[in-house]
């Protein structure tokens, strides 16, 4: 039952964004196979939420220089067990940003990512099944670094790759610029 909403978004998702039908089958498969999907004591991976977080006035998006990572990325992480991946992505948005107020563009996915996680200390390399969801600030962009990043930084969207290289991250741009 507690995977019936990551089946929803996943089963739509699919339907949307048809060329992205290897990654979305892997996800919903893993979702199928792992009922402890959104924990992280699945050592395996595990369901990650994350934010495509733009400025209110949606030319620029929240990257984070990862502290862990050592990349600039989107802001987001783990589930914990919570299986709304849309109110993990506002959780993390809020805490790793400082902002307060931000609300989601939409309830559906924005962009799913497969992606491996290095092992690291005592954490083996596993997988993070990342669920994105577009989000806005709402009363103000400044934000807060916190222990998690070395910086923030708000992007140009039309000049992400300036910033990075990573895929994903400008598949995100390319769709929201597309929108």
């Amino acid at each position: 039952m507690h995977r019936q909403l990551i089946q929803q978004l996943l089963s739509e998702y699919g339907t949307r964004y048809p060329a992205e039908a290897e990654t979305t089958s892997r996800y919903a498969q893993f979702i199928s196979d792992h009922e402890d999907c959104f924990d992280r004591s699945l050592l395996k991976g595990h369901v990650t939420g994350s934010a495509w977080l733009l400025n209110r006035a949606g030319t620029h998006v929240l990257l984070t220089h990862h502290r862990k990572l050592d990349i600039w990325v989107q802001l987001g992480g783990h589930a914990d067990g919570d299986s709304n991946p849309l109110a993990v992505a506002l959780r993390e948005a809020r805490e790793e940003s400082g902002i307060s107020h931000i609300r989601a563009v939409a309830d559906t996915l924005f962009d799913l990512d497969i992606h491996l996680i290095p092992e690291r200390k005592s954490e083996p390399a596993h997988y993070h099944y990342d669920s994105r969801f577009l989000l806005q600030t709402t009363k103000t962009d400044d934000f807060v670094v916190s222990d998690e990043s070395h910086a923030l930084e708000w992007v140009d969207i039309t000049k992400i790759n300036d910033r990075t290289a990573e895929a994903s991250m400008l598949r995100m741009a390319e769709k929201y610029l597309s929108r």
